[in-house]
């Protein structure tokens, strides 16, 4: 059992004041409920409610220490008490502490961007496997840190800093040598500080495009928040492999992450001569993409299993980092790239020897709607029906752009609960319609809440050589309302939907 005392975790962030035996402390909460016996508690702010609230039930829960703001609290005399001026700034120190900071045992790759970063995680840490290291990573979708990959356990995509720490060091004392990281903007955040003591040996970036404005407040501070992953390469010039980024060159903010860097940056990009890895698609279907790289005044052909000019781009970011950290030539990883495996709820093809194809896609940004949309339409002899959503208590200037961009490239569109939590469903399918000029409700455009009931109207309208797009939930388990969250699995549902419209369950692609 990991055990420290309360002293070897406060000199590492500032306190204001320290009352109470240095107990010895067993693990790190900052959720009351997990509390046990010798935890150090941290009361956080919270949008909702105050940790502060919740200082009695943790002491009641066994709790040897509590980390807090608010001098007003009571206290016992068995507990050590520490106040500092904003216990999440302190709570990520302390987590690296009590971990004996695991990162700067490992090789950390993190990736942000605003769409992509699953995919590219995933893409980096079997490149690393493939290519002979013993890696691990963490992302939105799933989690490995020893030798099975795992549902992400954690309420966010990058969890607080106890569970990144944590992870990290399971990693380590697995025999892990690289991690690969999701890093979001909210785990970017400084009013976050989720990331802030992971020692990053290199940071890469897919993409930047309108998302969580509601917690960034400006897309520019989204993207300052974004580039503190740049910022906290280290950079130790005396190894042979110095830390470096990686950016998007096509990308119109590639130029910001670059400049916010201490470390090299290197670039990549489709059609781009001047990035250090360029690519052309040669060909692309649902099937699979082909492209070619030029890499030394040659051309090399690459062939990846999965459809999508942006999945070229996610493969080309995982390349250029996973050889320059590894030390190797681009070209050793030519025979690798075919056997790449997607991430589950990304592109996933639903076969249940239906005459049309369904497809589920994580896809919920403006961004995403971008890439996705028009590459479906060119794959699709018929209608392309589009299904999808928006967040609720989330980012409400997107909503219409997505209509938008459904609107142009779909011929049926039906809008569907994603995650209301506590908004009326039908005012943010409303808001998504207000983008939406070229449709008309009941003949083209469709407004169904229940989703399960949204993807029978998909499938029920779909015909010979039609496109179902099932967008925003992916690989989620859950759909949240206003009462909490209810299981939801996507592939599933939409399995059954088709179950009982009559269809078999070939697995072959119509």
């Amino acid at each position: 059992m990991n055990r420290k005392r309360i002293s070897a975790l406060t000199s590492h962030f500032n306190t204001i004041e320290i009352s109470g035996p240095d107990n010895w402390i067993t693990g790190i909460a900052y959720d009351s409920r997990d509390v046990g016996k010798g935890s150090l508690f941290f009361a956080l702010p919270g949008i909702h409610t105050d940790g502060h609230a919740f200082i009695d039930q943790a002491v009641r829960n066994g709790a040897a220490g509590i980390v807090y703001t608010d001098d007003s609290i009571q206290r016992v005399s068995r507990v050590t008490y520490v106040r500092t001026e904003n216990t999440r700034k302190a709570l990520s120190p302390a987590a690296a502490a009590f971990y004996d900071f695991p990162s700067t045992e490992l090789k950390v790759i993190g990736v942000t961007g605003t769409d992509g970063k699953s995919t590219t995680v995933y893409f980096i840490y079997q490149l690393l496997c493939l290519s002979g290291a013993s890696a691990g990573f963490l992302s939105t979708v799933n989690y490995l840190v020893r030798d099975t990959i795992l549902p992400n356990p954690y309420r966010q995509s990058t969890p607080e800093a106890p569970g990144i720490h944590g992870v990290l060091r399971q990693m380590r004392d697995n025999g892990k040598e690289y991690a690969v990281i999701e890093a979001t903007s909210h785990g970017l955040s400084e009013k976050n500080s989720r990331l802030q003591n992971v020692d990053f040996d290199a940071a890469v970036l897919t993409n930047l495009s309108h998302e969580h404005l509601e917690f960034h407040g400006t897309f520019e501070q989204y993207r300052d928040d974004k580039a503190n992953l740049f910022r906290m390469i280290h950079r130790q010039q005396d190894t042979p492999n110095p830390g470096f980024g990686v950016v998007n060159l096509a990308d119109p903010n590639a130029g910001y992450f670059q400049k916010a860097s201490i470390a090299p940056v290197y670039t990549y990009g489709l059609n781009l001569p001047e990035a250090d890895i360029s690519a052309s698609v040669m060909s692309s279907s649902i099937g699979g993409t082909c492209f070619e790289v030029i890499h030394n005044g040659k051309p090399l052909r690459y062939d990846l299993a999965m459809p999508g000019v942006f999945n070229v781009e996610n493969v080309l970011a995982a390349l250029l980092a996973v050889s320059r950290i590894r030390g190797f030539d681009i070209e050793d990883f030519r025979d690798l790239v075919p056997g790449l495996l997607p991430v589950p709820g990304r592109m996933q093809a639903i076969h249940m020897g239906q005459p049309f194809s369904c497809i589920v896609d994580y896809a919920h940004t403006p961004g995403s709607f971008t890439r996705l949309l028009p590459m479906m339409r060119e794959y699709t002899k018929g209608k392309l029906i589009v299904l999808f959503g928006s967040a609720g208590e989330r980012d409400f200037e997107k909503r219409p752009i997505q209509g938008s961009l459904a609107d142009k490239w779909g011929d049926i569109i039906i809008l569907a609960d994603e995650d209301p939590r506590g908004e009326e469903s039908m005012t943010i399918l409303e808001e998504i319609a207000a983008g939406i000029k070229r449709k008309s409700s009941g003949i083209d455009l469709y407004f169904i809440p229940d989703r399960e009931e949204a993807i029978r109207k998909a499938c029920t309208l779909a015909g010979r050589e039609d496109t179902v797009l099932l967008l925003g939930k992916g690989h989620e388990s859950s759909i949240i309302y206003r009462d909490g969250p209810v299981e939801w699995n996507e592939g599933k549902a939409a399995g059954k939907v088709l179950a009982h419209l009559g269809y078999t369950g070939s697995c072959h692609p119509p």
